[in-house]
């Protein structure tokens, strides 16, 4: 098996929103692959962060493919408005979806990835079903609804079981893990077999964010 391409999709959500091109701009000057647009509703996850008409703010300056995730209920309604952003993908909660199967079809249908999320409550046999339909599996690293908290160590051995199962029934799906991510725990997530890995505060605070994320791809020394 050839070796994974290692991605990085920063969180914009963690970005300066003040100045909000600029910090988007220096994403499409480095070696990023995606822009992370973390979207919060006040009823699935605690906190409120930001819609469609700053949504399309964002994809009028981004230069790289917008990987949508919707931390809201009733992620299907929006389906056709994710779409019209140019989305490349449309990241969805298990916990929000009681009909998964038919949304994750919706979304393929709409011309996106298909992705599905799972907190870290939840297991993994809850997409056994429908792993087929998901062109993309993220897990959280940590209870979504705030940037900045710790990464929660047992998604490492979740990434390395997910790994398993998608490899066993020789399926093309991505893994891709959000929360506390940051130079020190990227390597063993790739090795663990995590295709891209959304960092936020851990680019957006640092002193020079374009290598920082170099160092997170482990392209540079640390």
């Amino acid at each position: 098996m050839s070796e994974r391409k290692k991605m990085i999709a920063p969180s914009v959500l963690s970005a300066d929103f003040g100045h909000l091109e600029r910090d988007m701009e220096m994403i499409n000057r480095s070696r990023a692959d995606w822009f992370h647009l973390d979207v919060m509703d006040g009823v699935f996850v605690p906190n409120i962060s930001f819609g469609f008409p700053v949504m399309r703010a964002m994809a009028r300056v981004a230069r790289k493919p917008l990987d949508v995730h919707l931390m809201i209920v009733q992620p299907e309604k929006f389906i056709n408005e994710v779409k019209a952003l140019g989305a490349h993908v449309m990241n969805v909660h298990q916990e929000a979806c009681p009909h998964l199967h038919r949304v994750l079809q919706q979304i393929r249908q709409a011309g996106m990835f298909s992705g599905v999320t799972l907190n870290p409550a939840t297991p993994l046999s809850t997409i056994e079903d429908v792993l087929e339909e998901a062109d993309l599996v993220m897990l959280m690293s940590v209870n979504p609804g705030f940037g900045g908290q710790q990464f929660i160590d047992r998604t490492i051995d979740k990434t390395r079981r997910l790994r398993e199962m998608i490899d066993r029934r020789n399926l093309p799906t991505l893994i891709e893990i959000d929360g506390g991510v940051n130079r020190h725990n990227a390597d063993v997530l790739f090795q663990a077999g995590a295709d891209i890995l959304v960092a936020g505060n851990a680019v957006f605070s640092a002193d020079d964010p374009v290598r920082e994320i170099d160092i997170i791809k482990g392209e540079t020394l640390a």
